[in-house]
C-alpha cells in the first residue's frame, strides 16, 4: 500500500504541476491575444513632423476607408503598436498650428473590423488592382483564428480534466493532453503565420530609414504559451499512460 501511496503522489504532483503551466499558458494566450504589443514600430526622428499633419494622420487613419498602405504609413509615423485586434498610433493632443512642437502626445487606437480581418490583402498594398496575394490574405485570417482554436482547445481539455476528477479516474487526462499538445500546435502556427505575415508586409512596403521595427511583448507571450502548452501536455499523458500500466500490472498481480 505504501508503493500504492507513493505511486499516487508522483501522478498527482504531475497532474498539479501540468495544471498550473495549462492555467500560466491560457492566462498568457489571452493576455496576448487581447493587447495590441504584438510588432512596435518605432519612429526616431522629433515629433514636430507629426503635430502638423498629425489629425490629417489621424483622420486617415480612423476612416473606415483606411486601407492597408494607408495606416501603414501612420503606423510608420507615428510610433505605430499593432496587435491583432487593434492598431495604435501616439499623436500630439492639440494638432493646432499654433501648439509648440512638444506638447503631450496621446496614443489612440482604433479596431480591425471582422471584415478587415477577413479582407483581401492585395499584391501591392492599398492598390485595389494590382491582384489579390494569397499568401498574406491566408495567412492574415489564421493568425486572427488560431488563438481562438488554441484557447478552445485549452478549454475543453480543462472540461474533460474536470470529468475525470469527478470520475476519479486519470485515463481522460490522455484526452487533455492531447488536446494541449494540440493547442500547442495551433499556438507555434500563429507565431509562425504572424512572423511571416509581418516579413512579407515589410518587403511589399519597406521601413523607412528613420523608423524601427520589433516583435513586442504580446507577440513574446504567445511564444512562451507554445512550451508550456506542450509541457503540460506531456505531464498529462505521461501521468494517464503510466498510471494506467501500474494499474493493469497491480491487477495482474493481485489475480495471480
Amino acid at each position: 500500500s505504501s508503493k500504492g501511496a507513493m505511486m499516487d503522489n508522483r501522478f498527482a504532483t504531475a497532474l498539479v504541476i501540468a495544471c498550473v503551466l495549462s492555467l500560466i499558458s491560457t492566462i498568457y494566450m489571452a493576455a496576448s491575444i487581447g493587447t495590441d504589443f504584438w510588432y512596435e514600430y518605432h519612429t526616431l526622428s522629433p515629433a514636430e513632423n507629426v503635430s502638423e499633419a498629425g489629425r490629417s494622420i489621424w483622420e486617415e487613419f480612423v476612416s473606415e476607408e483606411a486601407d492597408e498602405k494607408t495606416y501603414t504609413d501612420a503606423l510608420f509615423r507615428c510610433n505605430g503598436t499593432v496587435g491583432l485586434w487593434r492598431r495604435c498610433i501616439t499623436v500630439p493632443k492639440n494638432s493646432h498650428w499654433y501648439s509648440p512642437p512638444e506638447t503631450d502626445m496621446t496614443t489612440n487606437c482604433i479596431s480591425f473590423s471582422l471584415s478587415d480581418q477577413f479582407m483581401e490583402k492585395y499584391i501591392e498594398p492599398g492598390n485595389h488592382n494590382s491582384g489579390t496575394d494569397l499568401n498574406r490574405t491566408y495567412l492574415w485570417r489564421l493568425q486572427f483564428l488560431l488563438p481562438f482554436v488554441s484557447l478552445g482547445l485549452m478549454c475543453f481539455g480543462a472540461l474533460i480534466g474536470l470529468c475525470a476528477c469527478a470520475c476519479r479516474s486519470l485515463y481522460p487526462a490522455i484526452a487533455t493532453g492531447v488536446l494541449h499538445f494540440l493547442a500547442g500546435l495551433c499556438t507555434l502556427g500563429l507565431v509562425g503565420c504572424y512572423v511571416a505575415g509581418i516579413e512579407l508586409l515589410h518587403k511589399k512596403l519597406p521601413l523607412p530609414d528613420d523608423v524601427k521595427g520589433e516583435f513586442g511583448w504580446s507577440f513574446c507571450l504567445a511564444c512562451v504559451s507554445a512550451p508550456l502548452q506542450f509541457m503540460a501536455a506531456a505531464l498529462f499523458i505521461w501521468a494517464a499512460r503510466t498510471n494506467r500500466k501500474e494499474f493493469t500490472l497491480l491487477k495482474a498481480y493481485r489475480v495471480a
